[in-house]
């Protein structure tokens, strides 16, 4: 995975002259109209076209930016999908995840714009390399405390944790605002986008319980990853997440670092070493081939693939629970 930073612009979009966050009517054009009469959306990778599908149902039509096996960090916008872009009703993305969607959306004569970071709070978590990222009971309340800015990726320059949707609850905070812009975009089928996020919300209410239910008395509260991916997850369910090599999942770890992990892990109980079905084992294997750790997969869902534990996102998401709990286990 190559690690980019975002480049600071001197223009400003019409979003911020505005005033607006979430949904700005940027484009002085309007879009090339279907003939299916449906709202035509993009959506920036797997997560925000699979919360977009669900709310929108069969009054939309989805475009995903990100095919399936390609890692969203490394997105590059080509000219074909530049366009389709520009043709577009509206586009649902996530500032901060992917540079080269970012610079495309801001360029874009879309008249509708959704930034998913707006529509629940962004955190920052601890640096994962170095040292034991402390979970918080509290998770609610644990937002802005000693908040470090050596997240996994370089996402933004803010250096928020854009990995919202695995955590089922600011997942659904995320649902809540798209369903809100779909309604203000396409006002003639707002009743069904309303009652389709409210379906969705009370699904991820019933993944969250699960979650919470499963995690709340394991054994071990630590788990090893290759991704700092799962800052979120931890945090909710009381956990602590620590990633071998936060910065990039594919290259090699320090014999330092292993040597740290090896130790860490031994005095926290730690079976199991995760690594993710885009992103190669080798550095999980590294870790797990002198001691008696296990490897196992621990999807951040940032795209389907033939190789994922589930067709879709609840799918995977309990895929990942059932090797959490498996990993951690149970009192």
């Amino acid at each position: 995975m190559n690690v980019r930073r975002l480049i600071p612009t001197a223009a400003l979009s019409c979003a911020a002259l505005l005033g607006l966050t979430a949904l700005t009517a940027c484009g002085s054009g309007s879009a090339t109209e279907r003939k299916d009469g449906k709202l035509d959306v993009v959506a920036s990778f797997y997560p925000l076209q699979f919360l977009t599908e669900q709310i929108g149902g069969d009054h939309v039509a989805v475009t995903g930016l990100t095919k399936p096996g390609v890692e969203p960090h490394d997105l590059e916008i080509s000219a074909r999908q530049t366009a389709k872009l520009n043709d577009a009703d509206a586009v649902v993305y996530l500032k901060g995840l992917q540079p080269a969607v970012d610079a495309a959306v801001q360029q874009a004569d879309v008249k509708t714009k959704v930034d998913a970071s707006t529509l629940t709070a962004m955190e920052k978590h601890g640096n994962e390399v170095g040292g034991h990222a402390a979970a918080h009971d509290d998770a609610a309340g644990s937002a802005g405390e000693d908040d470090h800015a050596g997240h996994g990726h370089t996402h933004s320059e803010s250096g928020d944790d854009p990995h919202i949707w695995l955590d089922p609850v600011k997942y659904a905070e995320v649902a809540k605002g798209v369903g809100a812009a779909l309604a203000k975009a396409d006002p003639a089928h707002a009743a069904d986008y309303a009652k389709n996020t409210d379906t969705l919300v009370g699904k991820l209410g019933g993944l969250d319980k699960e979650y919470a239910a499963a995690l709340k008395n394991t054994k071990a509260k630590v788990f090893i990853t290759t991704h700092a991916a799962f800052g979120y997850l931890a945090e909710r369910y009381g956990l602590t997440e620590e990633a071998i090599n936060g910065l990039d999942p594919d290259s090699e770890p320090s014999p330092a670092r292993i040597k740290d992990l090896q130790k860490m892990a031994k005095a926290d109980g730690v079976t199991t070493v995760f690594y993710e079905t885009l992103v190669s084992d080798k550095t999980a294997k590294t870790l797990a081939s002198d001691t008696s750790l296990r490897t196992d997969v621990l999807d951040p869902l940032e795209g389907i693939t033939d190789r994922s534990k589930g067709t879709d996102y609840f799918s995977v998401m309990r895929s990942n629970l059932t090797a959490l709990t498996t990993a951690l286990g149970t009192k």
